[in-house]
């Protein structure tokens, strides 16, 4: 009989600035607020935008693939990712072969255990998912100061731009809509799940995800000016399987993302004595 035990989990919480103006993209339809062609994600009940823990957790999967140059190995429609095992025993010759090319790609790239694998895989992995991402609404303070200067829709600004026909010269202008920059999203929450003794690795490679983010972007029009975002006041929590009423703080005071990756080998040590064990390499 398998069993799975819950060693802690490390919380991570702050909050997230938009440094240029912000598109993450909701569905466009005729009823869609002000007629944009490119609308923001709202929430329904307050019609604030928010950025989706899925926008942010694939954002950092998808770059922590790239940085670990793991093989784009599993299909999903029209669009290739990668997981351990790719797409299955039907990728390989035998079912030996599948399981133990599946095991060695777990191990040898950390986004596996970190961003997690599809339940039905046949090989055997330490544990499931380790990463979970929440939604993060705007900040009160923010929604207060857009609602104020009143904003071309609530909340964000329209952003035309225009596709320029190369020959003819003929503009074609489209609407984008964006949270204006210097917005700031909050509170912030990852949970990063520890099931065995080597997953304290995983927060140093969490750490590496929040620093590929802020260097590149969330969101839409990415390369064209939108979406670079800053974690800001960043604080680190713990709370351990055997005892999980009591959380046990990293410091006492908040930090940007830059002083916690400073302080990588102090956080290792820190998360060493709350198990007892000596932190162990990753892949």
């Amino acid at each position: 009989m398998k069993q799975i035990t819950l060693l802690g989990r490390v919380l991570v919480t702050g909050r997230i600035r938009a440094v240029t103006g912000l598109r993450v993209g909701g569905s466009a339809s005729p009823l869609a607020i002000g007629g944009v062609d490119l609308p923001v994600i709202r929430n329904v009940l307050d019609q604030r935008p928010y950025i989706p823990g899925s926008s942010l957790k694939g954002k950092m999967r998808s770059l922590a693939e790239k940085v670990t140059s793991a093989p784009q190995n599993r299909s999903i429609q029209n669009v290739h990712i990668h997981t351990a095992g790719g797409n299955g025993p039907k990728d390989f010759q035998t079912e030996n072969e599948y399981k133990r090319t599946g095991v060695e790609q777990y191990e040898k790239y950390w986004v596996n255990p970190l961003f997690g694998v599809p339940g039905e895989v046949g090989f055997p992995i330490s544990g499931p998912t380790r990463l979970v991402v929440r939604d993060t609404p705007m900040e009160e303070a923010t929604a207060g100061k857009l609602a104020a200067i009143k904003t071309d829709l609530p909340f964000t600004e329209i952003k035309t731009e225009v596709a320029i026909d190369r020959i003819t010269s003929q503009a074609t202008p489209r609407q984008v809509e964006r949270v204006p920059a210097g917005s700031i999203f909050g509170p912030l929450e990852i949970v990063l799940n520890l099931f065995v003794h080597s997953d304290c690795s995983l927060i140093d490679h969490l750490l590496t995800c929040l620093q590929l983010v802020e260097d590149d972007y969330i969101g839409g029009h990415g390369s064209r000016g939108s979406g670079k975002v800053v974690f800001e006041d960043l604080a680190i929590h713990w709370r351990s399987g055997r005892n999980y009423t009591v959380q046990t703080n990293f410091s006492q005071t908040t930090a940007p993302l830059n002083n916690i990756v400073a302080q990588r080998q102090q956080l290792l040590a820190w998360l060493d004595s709350q198990l007892s064990i000596a932190p162990t390499g990753g892949a």
